[in-house]
């Protein structure tokens, strides 16, 4: 679901970006965990799909990241959506309690971590409103799974689109270009679970870089 996507984003001060200051955490992180992966500015930024600018204010905090670029960049990196955030977990458990699990708002998707830090796989329960970041196209290396627990899932695979409902599923490679939306008002509850880099040097030619948001 996700853009290392190549993602459209929304125009500045869009619904679905969060507003300033929102994620006080993320900027020096990203920056840390880019010079830890040994990525310059612009290999990272074409890996995710973006303009070494629009990544440049990333880094600095004059934009905030939705939950796609913060999966993007977390794969690009070999790390997780927590480390990007600045969460830090004690230990790593093999279960992970409900009373735990604390939302996150990104991109105007709500989220809630479901499996532990450190694996090769990670684990989130979404929410995605409807008309949020459906036009946005992802394209990365990979594979998804995601499970449909109430509300219709428009997913699109390539040339063909897919409605899902609760209870339905689906498995595809992350290089196959796809798009996900809300068919009701109400947005649509899932399961999601994708394959972080274990490289985060690896496959680093994604696609066309779009031009930078202002």
């Amino acid at each position: 679901m996700s853009s290392s996507e190549t993602e459209r984003p929304s125009g500045a001060g869009s619904p679905g970006e969060p507003p300033a200051g929102a994620l006080p955490a993320v900027a020096p992180q990203l920056r840390a965990l880019r010079r830890q992966a040994s990525l310059t500015l612009e290999a990272a930024a074409r890996a995710a799909g973006l303009s070494p600018a629009h990544l440049s204010r990333l880094e600095t905090g004059q934009r905030q990241p939705s939950l796609p670029m913060l999966l993007a960049l977390a794969r690009i990196y070999g790390t997780t959506v927590s480390e990007l955030l600045g969460e830090t977990v004690a230990e790593r458990d093999s279960v992970i309690r409900a009373a735990d699990m604390e939302p996150t708002a990104a991109g105007g998707w709500t989220y809630w971590q479901a499996g532990a830090p450190g694996r090769g796989m990670q684990a989130l329960r979404v929410h995605v409103p409807h008309g949020s970041q459906g036009d946005i196209v992802r394209v990365h290396p990979g594979e998804e799974w995601l499970h449909v627990l109430r509300g219709r899932l428009r997913l699109r695979l390539g040339d063909t689109t897919h409605r899902l409902a609760a209870g339905d599923s689906a498995h595809f490679d992350s290089l196959t270009p796809h798009r996900i939306a809300a068919e009701d008002h109400d947005g649509v509850e899932l399961l999601f679970v994708h394959t972080l880099l274990q490289s985060p040097t690896a496959g680093l030619c994604l696609g066309p870089t779009p031009g930078d948001v202002s």
